[in-house]
């Protein structure tokens, strides 16, 4: 998968970051980087709370 470094520099994941922060930075992630796929324990919380992230 390819890793878009200049993305990773500019959008560093929060320290101690909330559920509602990895979320968000997951949604953007997937979106500019694909590097890697959202974390399966976090698309579960996602599909509860109705968020799309396909």
């Amino acid at each position: 998968m390819k890793l878009n470094k200049e993305w990773h520099l500019a959008h560093p994941m929060p320290k101690n970051a909330t559920t509602e922060q990895r979320i968000e930075w997951h949604l953007e992630h997937a979106k500019n980087c694909k590097c890697r796929d959202i974390p399966d324990k976090l698309k579960e919380e996602m599909k509860k709370r109705k968020i799309k992230f396909d």
